[in-house]
């Protein structure tokens, strides 16, 4: 596992794929499972793995989570990058801390909380997560409800951040009165788009952030690594065209719930097991299974053959 300090380089180098955690049946944690998750990624060119939402770490219990770390830095090739989750609530947060220092991850992300909470509570609560841990940390911003972009800039002119992940949803991502807001107070090199494939092209292209999350990317790490790729050399026309293969898989998500999709995503398309989804979530209804399993599999198969056409490229 990579364990040296957060660079924006580090942003820019790898989609930072955003997996699901997969469990057995009696929800224990499943090791097999998520080393080909990752193995799945790596052999895409994925070296950036971030543990949130969609690895439901806002249930993972206090006593697992020493397990849960010892398992993906197990699973983690020796140049990957595995960012884990801590909180949401400040309790939770700070008995994590030590956990994490004494396994030497550079940084990890804060899983947003709106109710309780205030902006200078928030504020006070990660600068005293900061200070317990040791490192900057991936500060995520989902709601414009959580932090303001001042607030934000504070603690990143302090020191304190390590990157944010920008995922508040907008119907048009190019009018993002927030996002404008927040590029007045930190630096576009700290600020990856966290909603996937969708807006991607528009968040880094016209407001210059430096990378991307990816969900779909457990599904399809060539094409969404290509992705990165052609926006950074600004291909704009096989970017779209790129990004289009996996809009079927996000509109599965969007619709129905983005963890939920993405945790049976993984089954459905035959990369590994997830198992049952940990509570208070649940699995995804097995009638959205066909829907679901068209698009992963589609995808899958359009990876297959980006890899395919790579092969032959190379061998001529």
């Amino acid at each position: 596992m990579k364990t040296s300090p957060v660079t924006p380089a580090d942003l820019a180098s790898s989609v930072i794929a955003v997996p699901p955690l997969a469990r057995r049946s009696d929800l224990s944690l499943s090791p097999e499972a998520n080393q080909a998750i990752v193995r799945h990624l790596e052999s895409g060119g994925v070296r950036s793995v971030l543990y949130g939402g969609n690895a439901n770490f806002y249930h993972v219990s206090g006593g697992e989570y020493p397990a849960v770390l010892d398992m993906l830095i197990a699973a983690a090739g020796v140049d990957t990058w595995i960012i884990p989750s801590v909180g949401p609530d400040y309790g939770k947060m700070m008995d994590q801390a030590p956990i994490l220092r004494a396994r030497g991850f550079p940084t990890a992300m804060v899983l947003p909380i709106t109710f309780p909470a205030t902006d200078a509570g928030v504020s006070t609560g990660l600068c005293r997560f900061a200070a317990a841990f040791g490192k900057p940390v991936v500060v995520y911003l989902k709601a414009e409800n959580y932090l303001t972009p001042a607030t934000v800039g504070a603690l990143a002119r302090d020191g304190l951040v390590s990157a944010i992940k920008y995922a508040i949803v907008h119907a048009n991502p190019h009018e993002d009165r927030y996002l404008r807001e927040l590029l007045q107070q930190v630096p576009a090199n700290l600020i990856v788009s966290g909603i996937g494939e969708r807006p991607a092209i528009v968040h880094l292209r016209d407001f210059g952030l430096q990378g991307f999350t990816s969900g779909s990317v457990c599904i399809g790490p060539r094409g969404s690594m290509r992705l990165l790729e052609l926006i950074q050399a600004g291909e704009w026309a096989e970017a779209e065209r790129i990004r289009a293969a996996y809009l079927p898989l996000e509109d599965c998500r969007d619709a129905l719930s983005p963890i939920r999709v993405l945790h049976e995503a993984v089954t459905l398309a035959q990369i590994a097991n997830t198992g049952p989804i940990l509570p208070l979530l649940s699995n995804l209804e097995t009638t959205h299974h066909p829907a679901v399993r068209a698009a992963a599999t589609t995808l899958l198969a359009h990876d297959r053959a980006l890899a395919d056409a790579v092969g032959s490229r190379s061998r001529t």
